[in-house]
């Protein structure tokens, strides 16, 4: 919306500064960290309120969570609500993956919403059939996927690009949307499956996020996917204004999601989130690198997958507990000690996502 104040620079004024991505996603990154401070203890304060008992915790969980019991969920309206007033204030508006990413994350945050007050009313961790999450997650996913063919340039459209061997490109052609609602999909249910430890899955939904703003800025740029040798895709460069609102919205929703948590991200922020990181992933022609940089939520998906149909086969477990968080947590590890590791190994991974839009 503020760039809309350029129409009023005359070319060297402070007008001219909102003509600047990188100026503006400093501005989104400011707004949603005051946001998220603002607004952070009334919403706690009203879902305490509104929720009595909180958020359900599992029987059959690590007994360490049941002094959390109380703790009130839906937290991620924090953070959904800093990410997209910082967006709509300081993106370009016509800019159609800004929307694209938009509608995925506050379509996604409204499933998770229904699914956690489901939960909270209900007092039992059942919540939304999974089924129905699931219809409507594909769904959405596969509008977002449409969305994003017909946004790309011609020679991209329903492409699939490789992150080493960059000059190949390959045609999904009818399959690319069903390809999209796989990245989106997935990454919104492994985020998903993350969030089970104070600050566990924000933070590398930060890191992601920053990885993934900084990738959409490089591809939208022609002078630099000329020196880094990668696609060319044109208004990808505003994702990093909604990133830079993740960002910041994060980590006013960490101050108070640090342990001990005073309110829980929910499925209203995890699948919000994970679904935009999806989404990015998509439109930015990146969904490979970010099974490297989610590599987090990656092996948190997996381990459950393995844990189920190993189960089935055998009767028995490969880990004490799924996700594999919990299988530490089982092993007697702290929770800070599970938190801090995995946000290294995200950083880790995040660098090396990057890396890999040099490597050739």
């Amino acid at each position: 919306m503020l760039f809309w104040l350029t129409a009023l620079s005359d070319g060297g004024d402070v007008f001219n500064l909102f003509r600047y991505i990188t100026f503006r996603a400093g501005g989104a990154f400011l707004t949603a960290l005051i946001f998220g401070f603002l607004f952070g203890r009334p919403l706690i304060n009203v879902l305490r309120k509104r929720q009595g008992k909180g958020q359900p915790i599992r029987d059959d969980g690590p007994e360490g969570h049941f002094v959390k019991a109380g703790t009130p969920t839906m937290g991620g309206l924090l953070i959904i609500g800093a990410v997209v007033t910082s967006t709509l204030l300081w993106a370009r508006l016509d800019n159609p993956f800004v929307w694209m990413v938009l509608f995925v994350t506050m379509a996604y945050a409204a499933i998770g919403f229904a699914d956690d007050y489901a939960k909270v009313k209900k007092q039992n961790t059942a919540g939304v059939s999974g089924k129905v999450r699931l219809v409507l997650g594909l769904v959405i996913a596969a509008i977002a996927g449409y969305w994003a063919s017909v946004a790309h340039p011609a020679d991209l459209s329903n492409q699939l690009a490789l992150p080493v061997f960059k000059d190949t490109l390959i045609n999904l052609s009818y399959f690319f949307v069903p390809f999209a609602v796989i990245v989106i999909v997935g990454s919104a249910n492994a985020v998903n499956l993350t969030d089970g430890l104070d600050g566990l899955a924000i933070m590398p939904v930060m890191i992601a996020a920053s990885t993934l703003g900084v990738i959409a800025y490089a591809v939208g740029r022609v002078d630099f996917t000329d020196y880094l040798d990668v696609h060319y895709v044109p208004g990808t460069g505003e994702i990093l204004v909604f990133t830079a609102g993740i960002v910041g919205g994060g980590l006013g929703f960490l101050w108070y999601n640090a342990p001990p948590a005073a309110v829980f991200m929910g499925d209203t922020g995890s699948l919000a989130l994970g679904g935009a990181l999806g989404a990015i992933a998509v439109a930015t022609k990146h969904e490979i690198v970010l099974a490297i940089v989610g590599g987090l939520f990656v092996v948190e998906a997996l381990s459950v997958i393995i844990q189920v149909l190993y189960f089935k086969r055998t009767g028995k477990r490969v880990f004490l507990m799924a996700p594999i968080h919990h299988h530490y947590e089982k092993k007697g590890w702290a929770e800070p000690q599970i938190v801090i590791r995995f946000w290294i190994i995200s950083l880790i991974l995040a660098i090396i996502g990057l890396a890999t839009l040099k490597v050739r």
